[in-house]
């Protein structure tokens, strides 16, 4: 699995004109799931996502997550992240897992990140054409590979 993390003061996303998740202050979680993910990855994710300390402390330290600040987790599922670019100009997509292995292993991230996190988590829609709107906090922008751990 492969993750961009953006800490953000608010984000939302839409489908057809309506907004189908929307968070305030917390990360918004870009995620793209190849077929040999397994909830190891997905373990391990949701405690990076839930413990990284990118939130600044009342010295202005990035000390603190986004559960030490009760903050809120926008996942949106993005299969261009495991996009291969290595030759020509075309993105090949191969890595990125089909819907029958990826929907089961995005509901179980969803099940995760809410219990580790303590809160229901908003959503977009899996396979839907997405509009998301952000705005950035810092910037701060993390790209997380749970085969790479790093």
């Amino acid at each position: 699995m492969r993750i961009v993390i953006q800490r953000v003061s608010t984000a939302s996303v839409t489908v057809d004109g309506k907004i189908v998740g929307q968070i305030g202050s917390g990360l918004l979680v870009l995620l793209g799931i190849e077929d040999a993910d397994t909830a190891e990855d997905i373990s391990w994710l949701s405690n990076k996502i839930t413990q990284m300390r990118i939130f600044n402390d009342e010295n202005g330290v990035m000390n603190c997550s986004v559960k030490d600040q009760g903050g809120d987790v926008l996942l949106v599922s993005q299969f261009t992240l495991h996009a291969s670019t290595k030759k020509g100009n075309r993105p090949s997509y191969i890595k990125a897992s089909k819907p029958d292995i990826a929907i089961p292993l995005y509901e179980q991230m969803i099940r995760q990140l809410e219990a580790d996190l303590g809160k229901p988590i908003a959503t977009g829609i899996f396979g839907a054409d997405m509009k998301v709107h952000l705005l950035n906090d810092g910037p701060v922008t993390i790209v997380v590979d749970s085969k790479n751990k790093e």
